[in-house]
């Protein structure tokens, strides 16, 4: 079979990708903080004979590693940052690791380390073939924050690029071509001016009300919004005390649509609405733009070539015990993995997926900036089943597949598929140009314009 030099490597180099995956899992790190991540990767990968480069695109914590030379170049989309709040044990209850802020809630570690044994599998194959073609690995920090890859995009870091590729840890094996929401993000300051909340309110211009007005517009405009707008804020400062006129507050917003041109619309007429409120409370208004990204813009092609890979490679079997841990979780979370099992047909009981890939179009309204990469160059999309099926994203049940052999036995399986995937398109260069076409046609003329403007203070 093609890509069986690919998988045999990947199986000799597991126990080394799996230690990867317990450490990246063991350790997690703030986005633009993945200093621990970034030196076991990049050592990892000098090691496996590739060119590293840390720093890439200006991104302090980014990774770029290459091998080989010549097409196809290939991208390959690691991401290793964590979430706050979901630190989290190995465990079928709610176990936070004591002394541990953050956590994989979204499964970064198993994400990054695919990549990186994916990568080095196709290596391997490329060797013993003699074939041509590029490898360029990313390691992407910030992917939570929605910045990552904009920044990475700015300074350069993806040019020169055929096709990409992104596998991210879910509840089935897919390659999805739906849409995720372009998004905006940003935090409206308020400086009013304080004073006795009883004795002298004449003399206070109160920043909490300036804020208060500003999300009583925001409420009033998603009736004049088209349907697929998401608009969502929380007040992080609204003052000390109800007896002092607050002198400052802040609102922090994010704005949601499928396509970037309906975020940045809807985000002007937010901005307005801020200066209005401003106005009415004769406060001051300070707007702290935090970035924005892409909706994603997959490529039918490519997920093609994705679900092809994923029904050549067999998937590892659940083992007694683990259907148990995942049954056990699901019993905690019985609503989600209802809907889970409804939304794909499958049986009630199922508690971790076991199947062919399929090429699915579910949109979501959450967000990736993989969707900036996917305005750059023609970019797959893909899922593996890492976790049970009830595991809400981003939550600790998440975090504990995530450290389990749950998630190995996905982030092997992805690893497997992006090898073979790359494989595919370096015997089949057509392929590379049927999907190019389609890209242009998804541009229609358009070109990629960062989001992240000129002069913005940097996240790390």
């Amino acid at each position: 079979m093609t890509g069986q030099i690919a998988i045999e490597e990947i199986e000799r180099k597991r126990q080394k990708i799996d230690s990867l995956s317990q450490y990246i899992w063991n350790h997690p790190e703030a986005g633009f903080k993945e200093y621990k991540a970034q030196e076991k990767v990049a050592d990892l990968l000098r090691e496996e004979g590739f060119q590293v480069e840390t720093g890439a695109g200006g991104v302090p914590t980014a990774i770029k590693a290459v091998y080989g030379s010549g097409h196809p170049v290939m991208g390959f989309l690691g991401e290793f940052d964590a979430l706050p709040g979901l630190s989290q044990k190995v465990s079928v209850n709610k176990e936070p690791v004591e002394g541990q802020p953050y956590g994989h809630g979204c499964g970064h570690n198993l994400l990054c380390s695919a990549h990186v044994a994916g990568v080095i599998g196709l290596k391997e194959e490329m060797i013993q073939r003699n074939l041509p073609g590029t490898i360029v690995f990313y390691a992407c920090p910030g992917e939570e924050l929605l910045t990552g890859k904009p920044l990475m995009a700015k300074g350069g870091a993806f040019e020169g690029l055929d096709v990409a590729v992104n596998f991210h840890p879910n509840k089935i094996n897919e390659a999805t071509v739906g849409v995720s929401t372009a998004v905006n993000s940003a935090k409206f300051h308020f400086y009013g001016k304080a004073s006795h909340a009883a004795n002298a309110p004449e003399n206070g211009r109160s920043a909490l009300d300036a804020v208060e007005l500003t999300d009583i517009g925001a409420n009033y405009l998603r009736e004049h919004v088209p349907s697929d707008v998401r608009i969502h804020y929380t007040i992080v400062d609204g003052g000390v005390a109800p007896n002092i006129v607050p002198d400052k507050a802040v609102v922090w917003y994010y704005m949601r649509a499928f396509s970037r041109e309906v975020v940045e619309n809807v985000y002007e007429r937010l901005v307005k609405v801020a200066k209005g409120a401003a106005m009415m409370t004769e406060t001051e208004l300070e707007i702290e733009f935090l970035g924005g990204c892409y909706n994603t813009q997959n490529n039918h092609v490519l997920a093609g070539v994705v679900a092809e890979a994923m029904n050549e490679i067999p998937q590892e079997p659940w083992t007694q015990e683990e259907l148990d841990f995942a049954a056990a979780l699901d019993e905690q979370t019985a609503d989600a993995a209802r809907a889970t099992t409804k939304k794909y047909g499958l049986s009630a009981d199922t508690h971790l997926y076991t199947g062919p890939g399929q090429v699915t179009c579910f949109n979501s309204y959450g967000s990736t900036d993989v969707g900036d990469v996917m305005h750059l160059v023609p970019t797959a999309y893909f899922f593996t089943a890492c976790t049970n099926m009830g595991a809400p994203a981003h939550s600790w049940q998440f975090a504990s597949c995530a450290g389990s052999s749950i998630g190995e036995k996905g982030m092997i399986y992805a690893a497997k598929v992006m090898a073979l995937y790359g494989l595919k398109l370096i015997e089949k260069p057509e392929l590379i140009a049927q999907a190019k076409e389609e890209f242009d046609r998804q541009m229609e003329g358009r070109s990629y314009k960062c989001p992240i403007p000129d002069g913005m203070t940097m996240p790390w």
